[in-house]
């Protein structure tokens, strides 16, 4: 079988190379998927450019979650059956063929295609965890959104507007700016146009302020997201594509906003039973029609410039490589 597979740490296009591998069987409590689609993340890029938070482990293959259709289950495994429909959490998902956990795999209902449910574990279970875990989103509450045409932010509009608030979103240039009114968010924001976006926020608050930022940018972005607090809000830090910035206290203090961390990895490994109730959650929403994931597909030949594609933050929506 064949997957991309990277050696040496470095740019996605320079770096990662289709190889012949190994073929896999599944061990004990395992599955065999054929893979249909693999969603792709940032954090797939930080881990090729040996950037991310936990070092990489050469020879390393991207891709942290698949949907595909089970070949093979390993011993004791009875609750998912060859030749069903799935989607899972599996690592090195950027390849024909993967090992899952059955535990962390999950029938995929007829509804949802195979390039749609790629798209939906990381950016959407984050995004689920983040908004109602840790940000306690209300209906009718305001939640503001940036980098909102990505993959996270596009599931942050979507279950912003299924919880019941309205969204301002926050994105750059035209084509960014139309999804997300395409997605349903109700007040636009194209930061290539208004570089100082906070007197646009103030305005469509009528200077409240925002009681829940969902903030996957950080950087200088950050502290335009916190002048956009208003009292007792929510601040979600999510990620920082451009960079970790210094937090100034008093202003939190004076405005009586919470800065959240935003783990939702990490919340896995603590409550491992938590990700079963946020993909039924999840996938249901998707089979009804509520959450639709815009998805940016590329071949399977394509896939190491499909992920420096994102490297280089010309995505849109959520990057899937479909199955060789």
């Amino acid at each position: 079988m064949r997957a991309w597979r990277l050696h040496e740490l470095g740019e996605p296009a320079e770096k990662l190379h289709l190889e012949e591998v190994d073929e896999l069987r599944p061990g004990p409590g395992q599955v065999l998927i054929d893979v249909a689609a693999t969603g792709l993340t940032f954090p797939d890029v930080l881990m090729c450019q040996g950037r991310y938070q936990m070092p990489t482990q050469v020879p390393y293959t991207p891709g942290g979650e698949v949907s595909g259709t089970v070949a093979a289950v390993g011993e004791g495994v009875s609750s998912i059956a060859v030749g069903e429909r799935v989607v899972s959490m599996s690592g090195k998902g950027l390849a024909e063929r993967v090992i899952a956990n059955a535990a962390i795999t999950f029938r995929l209902p007829d509804e949802v295609a195979f390039e749609k449910a790629a798209a939906l574990i990381v950016n959407y279970g984050t995004t689920f965890y983040a908004l109602h875990t840790r940000g306690q989103l209300a209906e009718g509450e305001t939640l503001l959104v940036t980098g909102a045409a990505g993959g996270t932010g596009t599931a942050a509009i979507q279950l912003g507007l299924a919880a019941g608030a309205r969204v301002v979103a926050v994105a750059g240039g035209d084509e960014k700016a139309a999804l997300c009114r395409a997605l349903g968010a109700h007040v636009v924001i194209d930061h290539r146009r208004e570089p100082d976006w906070v007197d646009a926020v103030k305005a469509a608050t009528d200077g409240k302020g925002v009681d829940v930022a969902y903030d996957p940018v950080g950087g200088d972005t950050f502290h335009k997201v916190r002048r956009c607090m208003g009292w007792g809000g929510r601040l979600l830090v999510i990620g920082f594509v451009e960079g970790i910035p210094d937090t100034p206290v008093n202003h939190v203090l004076l405005k009586s906003y919470s800065i959240v961390g935003v783990y939702w990895g990490e919340s896995l490994a603590r409550f491992p039973g938590s990700l079963d109730g946020q993909m039924q959650a999840l996938l249901a929403l998707t089979a009804s029609g509520a959450i639709d994931p815009p998805v940016q597909t590329y071949d399977f030949a394509d896939g190491a410039k499909a992920l420096q594609q994102l490297a280089d933050r010309g995505v849109v929506g959520k990057l899937v490589v479909r199955g060789a």
